[in-house]
């Protein structure tokens, strides 16, 4: 039996959608997903796209329907999705909405280990994601209503944008509440924050209770 391909690719995972849909040759999915927006939510490389139809072809998820031969242009093979990849598509859906998974954002790593800076320039650095965030947010929701308005795509193919905007409300509130934390002294550290910096520039050496970190 063909070794299932582990449900870890989401551009995988894409695929099977897209064949769900209709058959498709790899250029077709490509630009149908770029005509969606779908590279925002799911990284897509022409080279990775082909490396995933293999991996799928090899399962037996996807197969080889036909293929086109054009004047003019290189040949095409369209695939289609087989009863097995319909099955997977599925069971993979049900897997993504159903249950939450530990995921490793970089910002959550650069809060875990925030003092490295000291606390001033930490807030600039806030201050500065703080903007950064404003503008993607403004850009993001002037896309939707275009999309809404102009293009007039169904909310429901939007669901993935409602869902990054939501993220990224979230995200502001809580750096621009971060900011005014650090500000406000309400840890009562920040004394001791700038000390732990000043040490190491004349020691080289951070001690946090009996374990000094040596650089």
């Amino acid at each position: 039996m063909p070794k299932r391909p582990k449900r870890a690719n989401p551009l995988a995972l894409a695929v099977l959608a897209l064949l769900f849909e209709r058959p498709m040759h790899p250029y077709e999915m490509a630009a149908t997903m770029k005509q969606r927006g779908k590279e925002d939510s799911i990284k897509l490389r022409y080279g990775s796209l082909y490396t995933v139809i293999e991996a799928l072809l090899r399962a037996g998820l996807i197969r080889a329907k036909e293929t086109q031969r054009d004047t003019g242009r290189p040949e095409r093979t369209i695939y289609a999705l087989t009863p097995a990849g319909e099955a997977e598509l599925r069971d993979w859906m049900r897997e993504l909405l159903a249950r939450p998974v530990k995921e490793y954002p970089q910002f959550e790593a650069g809060l875990s280990l925030l003092p490295v800076l000291p606390p001033d320039e930490a807030v600039a650095m806030l201050k500065r994601r703080l903007g950064e965030i404003d503008a993607a947010l403004e850009t993001r929701r002037q896309v939707a209503r275009d999309a809404l308005e102009r293009l007039h795509v169904h909310p429901l193919f939007m669901i993935e944008d409602d869902y990054r905007i939501a993220i990224e409300e979230t995200e502001r509130r809580f750096v621009a509440d971060l900011i005014a934390r650090i500000e406000r002294d309400e840890w009562q550290a920040r004394d001791l924050w700038r000390a732990v910096h000043e040490q190491r520039g004349r020691t080289g050496t951070i001690e946090i209770g009996e374990a000094p970190m040596k650089t």
